[in-house]
């Protein structure tokens, strides 16, 4: 039965990201925010949440940048795989970013949108 609710939750998920948006779960034993993915919460176990969706907008803690993308990720020259955390609540994302070929060009601190979702590369944002 988890499964087929991790399926509906994925769909939910990526409707949130097209509308610029990250889907997270709210633990109605304790409060604790965590990303829609998770099954139980990782603070206290419960498996009771409530879903809540946040704005994909918020600061770069790390990212990686690949200049020569692997197979599969052909349609682009360049990008970054960005972990930032959210403005909203204290949560963080990772996601693909295109076009960025140098560290300069995306400071530690810089602030990003999700801009949607694609099969292949995930969440997609955008450098604000």
């Amino acid at each position: 039965m988890s499964e087929f609710l991790h399926l509906g939750l994925r769909e939910k998920f990526i409707s949130a990201a097209r509308k610029s948006n990250i889907l997270a779960r709210e633990c109605k034993n304790c409060k604790s925010i965590m990303l829609e993915t998770t099954i139980y919460c990782p603070k206290c176990q419960g498996d009771k949440f409530n879903l809540v969706e946040y704005m994909g907008i918020g600061k770069v803690n790390t990212f990686t940048i690949h200049t020569v993308p692997p197979e599969g990720f052909d349609d682009v020259e360049s990008y970054a795989w960005v972990v930032f955390t959210l403005d909203e609540v204290p949560l963080r994302v990772s996601g693909f970013l295109p076009g960025i070929k140098f560290p300069s060009e995306l400071p530690i601190g810089s602030k990003v949108q999700v801009i949607g979702f694609d099969e292949r590369h995930g969440l997609l944002l955008h450098k604000l």
